[in-house]
């Protein structure tokens, strides 16, 4: 997958002589330390990172981790003070205003967290901004605009004022007009903070709705870790203006890499993060037409289980139990076929555990299908409890689950 993004060595220093503030963090000084000494704010320091194509790279931290001046950054509307960013191998640091006006009207574009719409204008207006200052003709820009408003449905409420709007639906007309300009890169600076949380959840549903269609790279900026973990295929957690861990909510919230990445997750429903694929088994079947209730009751027995599934010419037909079984031995001529339970729980490898629990609660193990529909896997209801159980909340070593949670207070 090709990298939309690459920045090298960042670093942002807000005062007269941020190459001293940097020499000093180099040094081992924290960045209390080097605001005493030099009047320096450490904002950003040494942070390396790629995203790819198509791909949300979410950035997570507490207020005054160096999260929003890292995406200012990368359109330089805060210049940084040291390294490299590079847009589709572009240096974005070293562009001229010229070459930096194009990227920003034709690559890039910003959400930001306070809507930033102009009163006085309508809707409509609010969303062909960008392209009526990229010079768009008057037209062209009345049509896209009326697309984007309808990508995020509000196509209705083009003539209106941002004021007749609550604050999701202004929102959503940010998004419109970041939409609009058919940008290669989102970057949202905390788009949904602001919101009530249940509009705020529509919000998040949207958004990914609206990237399965659109596919775009986005840069995500966010202090809410399940928010995190809701968008982003990678997540950065940030602190003190460093990337702690970089990676999957899974490899987050299963391998926190130290007391401050898992004081984040302790709280975490595990259950929302890790899928089917993590916890299957190998798959392990009957064949309907060869084996009976005998060779049945010896494959349960040497597998040491209480179930196992049933393929039909290679399909999955359902799924034998003891007590099934032991209703139908003894008979005279009695099939494999006898003893099925068609009604079996299946699940795809990327079904979140949370979705299993109804399957879990029948005691049958969940066969995992992929799209094919081929059997690929076993998911027991004690592979899954088990999961949910372990405490992971301290990082972990090689890349096992720690033990027990830390204290911490932010």
């Amino acid at each position: 997958m090709t990298d939309k993004i690459v920045a090298e060595n960042l670093s942002k220093v807000f005062g007269d002589d941020p190459r001293e503030a940097l020499e000093l963090i180099r040094q081992g000084k924290t960045k209390d330390e080097v605001l005493a000494q030099t009047g320096q704010t450490i904002g950003v320091h040494s942070v390396d990172f790629s995203v790819a194509e198509g791909e949300v790279f979410v950035v997570m931290g507490l207020s005054g981790s160096g999260k929003s001046t890292l995406v200012r950054m990368l359109n330089r509307l805060v210049e940084a003070s040291d390294g490299a960013i590079y847009l589709d191998g572009e240096d974005v640091c070293t562009a001229n205003p010229s070459a930096l006006r194009r990227l920003r009207l034709e690559k890039i574009t910003m959400v930001f967290q306070h809507f930033a719409l102009f009163p006085h204008k309508t809707v409509l207006e609010n969303v062909e901004y960008g392209l009526k200052i990229a010079g768009v003709p008057a037209s062209d820009r009345h049509e896209r605009a009326r697309d984007a408003l309808d990508k995020v449905g509000l196509s209705a409420w083009g003539d209106r004022r941002p004021a007749a709007l609550s604050g999701g639906m202004q929102q959503r007309v940010g998004l419109a007009r970041g939409l609009a300009v058919d940008p290669e890169i989102l970057l949202m600076d905390e788009p949904f903070s602001a919101l009530d949380p249940l509009i705020r959840r529509d919000m998040q549903n949207e958004l990914l709705v609206l990237q399965r269609e659109l596919k775009k790279t986005i840069v995500f900026i966010t202090h809410d870790l399940d928010e995190a973990l809701t968008l982003g295929d990678r997540i950065a957690i940030m602190k003190e203006g460093r990337f702690v861990q970089v990676g999957t909510a899974e490899e987050i919230v299963g391998n926190p890499a130290d007391d401050y990445v898992a004081a984040f997750t302790q709280d975490i429903d595990r259950a929302r993060v890790f899928d089917a694929g993590r916890v299957m088994d190998v798959p392990e079947a009957l064949d309907l037409d060869a084996d009976d209730p005998s060779t049945a009751r010896q494959r349960l027995d040497d597998l040491g289980r209480d179930s196992v599934h049933v393929l039909a010419k290679g399909a999955l037909a359902g799924i034998i139990t003891r007590r099934s079984l032991s209703q139908v031995e003894g008979r005279r001529n009695a099939s494999l076929d006898d003893a099925l339970q068609s009604e079996a729980p299946t699940a795809r490898p990327e079904t979140r555990l949370s979705s299993l629990y109804g399957a879990c609660r029948s005691g049958l193990p969940v066969a995992i299908v992929d799209d094919s529909g081929d059997f690929v896997g076993v998911v027991t209801p004690e592979a899954v409890f088990d999961l949910l159980a372990q405490d992971n909340t301290n990082p972990g070593e090689s890349g096992e689950p720690a033990d027990a949670a830390p204290a911490f207070s932010a």
